[in-house]
């Protein structure tokens, strides 16, 4: 009862759990947004000061890189600030520029419907600001000038805005050279936190995180330093005011998921509609970014950056979403890197597999499930295409092995557990066997090997006696999964050294043994997929091996690694010869068996055979 409970109260104990990570994160913004900016800060310049170290120590390390990296910084933010103050001033001049614009897009719209719009809309507007005395009359409007700062105790009134702002850099920068200082000292104490017992789980998930995201960032670093460039190069040439300022800036805004490259181009293309006379420069500055933004997307992106972060692009626009939600502005910067720690948090860290499932780029299903669980979904066309992709990039051979054999295990499964018919399980069946048949039309596509030169092919050594296919006698033990499972076999052997006949599924045990007898054949194969116990194959087993003693059998046990028997002695000990796991290992078994078989021919039918008769 106990465990019934508990099995019960698990998922809304971790949804409640869920809801408390959350509600933790919105609440301790204030403090966990600085810490995650200096951590992904530290990531970044730990090579650099790794590298140092080795010359000039820790301590003078971390205050050089530190040193040189926010004075780059806090330059670049001063000289782009200084560039848009130079920015705001131009304005007044653009303003006939502006007015011709609106001019021209009047324009277009005089005469219709929208200027009466927007000229009724003005008068309602004009009404409602212009304020009124109780006689009606209109008042003089009321001009409210802010106060002066007369004395330095009345710093927080101008100072104020920028307080926040200040602070939480000093504190990211006081944390980031504490965290480069310290960073052995406090890897030490995350590793003892875990215990001994999670050290390895520890350092792979260590180690993958920073991997991913120092390669993340340097990739997009690089992908971003392009893109500026390009930006700044094609603004100079249309004659767009400021493009060093634009260039940084559709560099930085990059780093912000999906709304960055959006915010980038929006402010070019504005002050190209008002610096720049006529609509056709603006014009070339809406195509220079779209151009760029495609290249870069199809390009740069697929070259430099495509799996470094290791998250699926659906998954990273909603974590994105959520992040900012959580965090605001500095969520939206910080989504990507703490997307690739979840990522890395689900792979390695049990009980958080469903992290890795849900937004790792890796796909969530393998071929085999995903052609498996098409076919339960009666959608053949799409189980079609599994099977055609993997026909493009592997060889023919292994598309049983990999596919079609493993949905006819995973169906026996579902029935045997009670989550398939046996009418659903057929249906399976009868699917793969058209399927099959595609198969089978796509190996007569393919291309035949050239003949080789008259010149060097070798003299015949084996007589046309030799060449005579060696007879193998194929038994489906359980049902027509078995039977379609030798048919497959039937497609890998070369059918002029080894003829497969497939007998009927219905055949009892004795009619088994009177085939083998009548037909003369050396070896027979017997298909019995798992998870299905062998029961009735040992039976056959070992009734073949009392009454037919010369016989080789040879019994194929057919699936996937975590369905395959543990345990084949069973089968061996009843008289089996071999006990195969896969179709190619049968192959190359029945080719062994062919060899000698041609082999022993051979020494009974050459001369010194005859005269040592």
């Amino acid at each position: 009862m106990a465990e019934r409970l508990e099995q019960l109260m698990a998922p809304w104990l971790r949804f409640a759990g869920c809801v408390l990570v959350v509600a933790v994160l919105y609440w301790a913004q204030a403090v966990l947004v600085p810490l995650a900016l200096a951590m992904l800060i530290s990531f970044v310049l730990s090579p650099p000061v790794t590298f140092l170290q080795r010359w000039i120590g820790r301590i003078a390390a971390v205050l050089v890189v530190a040193l040189l990296v926010f004075t780059i910084l806090g330059l670049a933010s001063w000289g782009a600030a200084t560039q848009v103050s130079h920015l705001a001033e131009d304005l007044p001049r653009y303003r006939e520029n502006i007015r011709q614009k609106i001019s021209d897009i009047r324009g277009v719209s005089r005469g219709g419907s929208v200027e009466q719009v927007q000229e009724t809309v003005k008068e309602i507007q004009e009404q409602i600001a212009a304020p009124r005395s109780p006689s009606g009359n209109a008042r003089e409007p009321v001009i409210v000038q802010p106060q002066k700062v007369t004395s330095l105790t009345d710093f927080p009134s101008w100072l104020g805005p920028a307080l926040g702002p200040l602070s939480t850099a000093g504190f990211v920068a006081a944390l980031v050279i504490f965290m480069l200082l310290e960073r052995e000292e406090l890897r030490g104490r995350v590793f003892g936190l875990v215990g001994r017992g999670h050290l390895a789980v520890t350092t792979k998930a260590f180690d993958e995180a920073a991997s991913r995201i120092s390669r993340q960032l340097l990739m997009q670093t690089l992908v971003n330093a392009i893109y500026g460039a390009a930006v700044g190069g094609g603004l100079w040439w249309i004659g767009v005011p400021y493009p060093l300022l634009w260039a940084a800036l559709a560099a930085a805004l990059r780093f912000i998921p999906y709304l960055g490259p959006i915010a980038a181009a929006a402010g070019p293309i504005l002050i190209s509609l008002a610096a720049l006379s006529g609509w056709t420069k603006p014009l070339l500055v809406v195509g220079l970014f779209l151009v760029l933004e495609l290249f870069t997307n199809l390009v740069l992106e697929t070259v430099l950056y495509a799996g470094a972060a290791g998250v699926s692009q659906v998954a990273l626009l909603v974590a994105v979403g959520t992040w900012t939600w959580l965090w605001g502005s500095m969520g939206l910067l910080l989504a990507t890197p703490l997307t690739v720690c979840l990522v890395v948090l689900g792979k390695h860290v049990p009980g958080f597999e469903f992290l890795s499932t849900l937004i790792a780029d890796s796909p969530a299903l393998s071929p085999d499930v995903s052609y498996y669980q098409r076919l339960l979904a009666r959608d053949q066309s799409e189980a079609s295409e599994i099977v055609q992709r993997h026909l493009a990039s592997q060889p023919m051979e292994t598309v049983y092995d990999a596919l079609m054999l493993p949905a006819f295990n995973y169906a026996e499964r579902d029935r045997i557990e009670g989550r398939l018919s046996e009418e659903e399980e057929q249906t399976i069946v009868e699917q793969t066997r058209e399927l099959l048949g595609d198969v089978q039309r796509f190996q007569r596509t393919l291309p035949v090997p050239e003949a080789p030169d008259e010149d060097t092919i070798s003299p015949p050594i084996e007589d046309t006696e030799s060449r005579i296919p060696v007879d193998v006698l194929g038994y489906p033990a359980n049902g027509q999964a078995d039977a379609i499972a030798l048919q497959m076999l039937a497609q890998l052997v070369d059918a002029d050294a080894i003829r497969l006949d497939v007998t009927s599924v219905r055949l009892l045990s004795s009619e088994v043994i009177d085939l083998v007898q009548t037909s003369g054949a050396r070896l027979i194969c017997i298909a019995d997929l798992p998870p299905s116990p062998p029961s009735k194959t040992r039976y056959l087993v070992r009734k073949l091996r009392s009454a037919v003693p010369d016989v080789k059998i040879l019994v194929g046990r057919w699936a996937p690694a975590e369905l395959a028997d543990e345990d084949r002695s069973s089968l061996t000990d009843d008289g089996a010869n071999h006990v195969a796991t896969t179709l190619l290992e049968t192959r190359d078994h029945l080719r062994a068996f062919a060899t000698h078989e041609r082999q022993n021919s051979e020494s009974e039918t050459s001369p010194a055979a005859n005269v040592a008769g």
